[in-house]
């Protein structure tokens, strides 16, 4: 198992979806979940510490396994299957270790209001984690048909630039 920092909590620019970035705390390797908004921003709440008046879901779901005798002890994400993650929240209670099925945004929200250790497994970091450039290539520009380049040529070329200007309100003229 590989531990891991949530290192950011992004949106994406092409829906309304977060991206958790997750980062190897002996590497530069970093693992991006998607994420719900709700989820998204129950972790930022906690991160930030920003006070709330009445407990969020993950509050609850803190207080509840304090209350009754559980010891939040790890949250490890296990698997990636069909791109979707598997998270496990490890729990101790009265001397014996669980482990509960969990969604990792779940799972990475109890986390940070817990304050206990975030785990990826070897095997998902290799799969779906990245790393960034560690050199800029000093190379000649590309080629004209250079294929890293398709995705931004085809990106641009899908923009519809004659609705750049009907999302402007009267205000902003």
């Amino acid at each position: 198992m590989v531990e891991v920092v949530i290192d950011s909590i992004r949106v994406s620019l092409m829906s309304q979806h977060r991206i958790v970035i997750l980062k190897d705390v002996d590497s530069e390797r970093f693992l991006p979940i998607w994420i719900g908004q709700s989820e998204a921003e129950a972790i930022t709440v906690a991160l930030q510490e920003i006070p709330i008046v009445r407990p969020l879901t993950h509050d609850l779901l803190r207080n509840v396994l304090r209350d009754l005798g559980a010891e939040v002890v790890r949250v490890n994400i296990v698997e990636l299957k069909n791109e979707i993650f598997f998270a496990r929240i490890a729990l101790r209670v009265n001397g014996r270790d669980l482990e509960i099925d969990s969604r990792p945004s779940d799972a990475l929200a109890l986390a940070v209001r817990v304050h206990v250790p975030i785990f990826v497994a070897e095997d998902v970091m290799r799969e779906a984690a990245s790393e960034p450039s560690s050199e800029v290539e000093a190379e000649e520009p590309p080629a004209e048909g250079d294929q890293r380049l398709d995705v931004f040529k085809d990106f641009v070329e899908s923009l519809d630039l004659d609705d750049m200007d009907s999302g402007e309100s009267d205000s902003d003229n």
